[in-house]
Formats: structure tokens, sequence, C-alpha cells
């Protein structure tokens, strides 16, 4: 019953973007502006969606009673994976548009880790 359960979730596919498109060495300042403006909402859209913790622990918590919330954990790393691909879009438009000397700010965007990665990382070091 377990391991139908668990077969059963995991959340959705990841759908990252790609981090060059086919036109990008052709767009004008503005375009790749307006893009970096795009990406950077995509990002601060996702980001929160990135740690499920909480949730994953309340569906956890009311599936040992009853087994269907465990049908709507989410073990996927969809948003992460995308987040890093937006961020990823975002570096190569910066750098592009650094290149062509456009008046943009082009500072890249670190990488973004979320507090459940955090947390495996230094429970790890723990142990």
């Amino acid at each position: 019953m377990t391991s139908m359960s668990t077969t059963a979730c995991g959340g959705r596919a990841a759908n990252p973007v790609m981090t060059t498109q086919y036109g990008d060495q052709k767009k004008s300042c503005r375009a790749l502006e307006s893009e970096m403006i795009g990406v950077q909402q995509e990002i601060s859209h996702l980001v929160p969606k990135t740690d499920k913790t909480g949730k994953n622990v309340a569906l956890g918590v009311a599936g040992a009673f009853v087994l269907f919330p465990w049908f709507f954990m989410d073990f996927s790393h969809a948003e992460e994976e995308e987040v890093n691909a937006y961020r990823q879009r975002y570096n190569n438009l910066a750098s592009l548009a650094a290149d062509k000397g456009c008046d943009i700010d082009t500072r890249p965007i670190p990488v973004i880790k979320s507090h459940a990665s955090k947390r495996f990382k230094e429970d790890s070091k723990l142990n």
C-alpha cells in the first residue's frame, strides 16, 4: 500500500526555459532589457514555490491517519530546476547586453537555494 501511495505522488515535471535561444544575438538592447525583466518576474513567481517542506510535512502527518493526503505531496524539485534555468537565461541575456554596451544593469543573478536544500546540507554536515 505504501509503495502505491508514493508512486502516485511526486509533483510535476520541470519545464525549464532554454538558456540560449535562437535570435538572442540579434536582439536590441531594449529587447534584451524587456526579456530580462520578464525573466526576473518569472523567478520572483517561482521562488516562493521552491520550499515545499512545510506543506509536505502537514500532508504526511494527515496521511498517517487517512491515506489520500499522501497523493498531494510534492517531492519534485521542478520549481528549483526552473528557477535555475531562468537564472542561467537571465545571466546569458545580461552577458549579451554587456557585450553590446547596453545601458542596463547586467549584474548576474546568483544561485538561489531553497530553505529545504539549505537544511538538508546543514543536516548532512552534522552527521
